[in-house]
């Protein structure tokens, strides 16, 4: 965007000008609450828990024709205090983002486009680059002889949509496999 120092000053001058019309008794702060209340007239409020951390913070979930239409923080939630976190306050777009991805993209070695994929090509792919993986570096004992069973090659990485039950059970899955190197998000 090319843009003078002139016109500069005058988009200046016009934006202050705009922000003190609310000095003037132009205030929105009405129209604010009455577009909120008709996004969530007819809808019933329902408590929930995040699931994202130890935390487990409570929820409102409004719910309208059997869709959440919005989520806020519980005010009476010792612990938030009626705040949440980004994953929390994702919670409703984390569902129904257009942007959200409904069936997995395999994108093969030195390939620079994405294809999708049935979830038995996925799984079966992961888990044999996982089994590969495993067989060709385990580690039985280490340099004193003591028995370890561990894999070092293998790393996972919790994503912060994870609820604590599907941390938990990779943290047992990974474990019975040997691998020792994770680290999660929700850890803090």
């Amino acid at each position: 965007m090319n843009i003078s120092r002139r016109g500069f000053m005058k988009l200046a001058g016009t934006g202050a000008a705009c922000l003190g019309l609310t000095d003037l008794g132009f205030d929105l702060d009405p129209a604010r609450v009455v577009a909120a209340d008709l996004k969530l007239e007819g809808a019933r409020e329902v408590l929930s828990i995040c699931h994202f951390c130890s935390c487990g913070c409570n929820v409102i979930m409004s719910i309208k024709d059997g869709k959440m239409v919005a989520a806020e923080g519980d005010p009476d939630f010792p612990v938030s205090e009626g705040a949440l976190c980004a994953k929390g306050a994702a919670f409703q777009s984390m569902h129904y983002s257009e942007q959200r991805l409904q069936k997995p993209l395999y994108r093969a070695p030195g390939s620079e486009n994405w294809e999708e994929k049935d979830w038995d090509f996925v799984l079966d792919r992961i888990a044999r680059k996982i089994k590969d993986t495993r067989d060709r570096d385990f580690i039985a004992k280490n340099a004193k002889g003591l028995l370890v069973n561990r894999v070092e090659s293998i790393f996972e990485l919790g994503a912060s949509q994870m609820d604590n039950e599907e941390c938990a059970l990779t943290h047992q899955m990974l474990t019975g496999l040997g691998v020792i190197h994770r680290d999660h998000q929700a850890r803090v």
